[in-house]
């Protein structure tokens, strides 16, 4: 029965079956063809787990990651780890040189950045499994590319930025210090205007990303987007902490980098996420 009345099949919002994580779904929740019928919807959406809610302190910045809490348990309960296998298939012909260069400019606030190049991508929803995922650790899944650099980030520690390749002006990017009276429209939608010394990822013409804290709205993946430039990086924790509190603009990104993260797990990071 459905508000007393019985119904043998009825179309029911996210909070009408129950359950939180639903509740922010706009409209009809489409399932997938193959659904079985007759299956327990909160099984089928993989709602019906555990999750293990973990505070990390400061210095064990680690722990803000999967693999960082099993590599803890297995250490605490001698048991064996295994950390998830990375195999890149690269395709295509050309190298990243042959589609954007990269600089940075400020090695004292970015002593690591690499980049890799996706061509022919198509945008569109990512499967139920990684969505549940996300909605599990309390993100809100976008498309299947901006979900994998959050999937990897919650995995792994390193936090990722995917660009639309045909948005980055002049085929370069620039990590460097903002400089004098520069400003960039954030993906919140907000005009932020900037110190000279926060740390920016610039394109030709100007700012198209806050380092470690949030992308920019002229350059963030559409529904058209069909080349991407990936982004993992070390960003300083002091450089972060600085344009993050000045702006008054705290994210999962800068969480992770304003506490420091494993320089040698950008690589893995890029690896994994492509």
């Amino acid at each position: 029965k459905l508000r007393g009345e019985v119904s043998c099949g009825m179309l029911c919002s996210g909070g009408e079956l129950g359950h939180p994580e639903l509740d922010e779904i706009d409209g009809i929740l489409e399932l997938q063809e193959n659904a079985p019928v007759g299956m327990d919807a909160m099984a089928y959406l993989g709602l019906a787990d555990t999750v293990l809610d973990c505070k990390a302190y400061a210095n064990r910045p680690d722990c803000l990651s999967v693999v960082g809490v099993a590599r803890e348990a297995a250490a605490a309960m001698d048991v064996p780890f295994r950390m998830p296998e990375i195999a890149v298939k690269e395709e295509g012909a050309g190298r990243v040189e042959d589609h954007v260069s990269v600089t940075v400019e400020a090695p004292d606030l970015c002593p690591r950045y690499m980049a890799r190049v996706f061509t022919d991508i198509h945008i569109e929803p990512s499967p139920l499994w990684m969505q549940k995922c996300l909605r599990s650790a309390g993100m809100r899944p976008i498309n299947n590319l901006v979900d994998i650099t959050n999937y990897v980030m919650l995995e792994l520690g390193q936090p990722l930025h995917a660009f639309d390749l045909s948005q980055i002006r002049g085929n370069r990017i620039v990590v460097r210090r903002a400089g004098e009276g520069a400003s960039i429209r954030t993906l919140d939608g907000k005009d932020r205007a900037l110190e000279p010394e926060m740390l920016v990822i610039a394109d030709g013409e100007g700012p198209v990303a806050l380092a470690g804290v949030m992308g920019g709205e002229n350059s963030e993946i559409e529904p058209t987007t069909r080349a991407v430039m990936l982004e993992s990086a070390k960003f300083m924790p002091a450089s972060v902490r600085a344009t993050s509190r000045a702006l008054g603009l705290r994210t999962e990104a800068s969480a992770r980098y304003e506490k420091g993260i494993d320089i040698v797990g950008v690589e893995r990071a890029l690896n994994r996420a492509a």
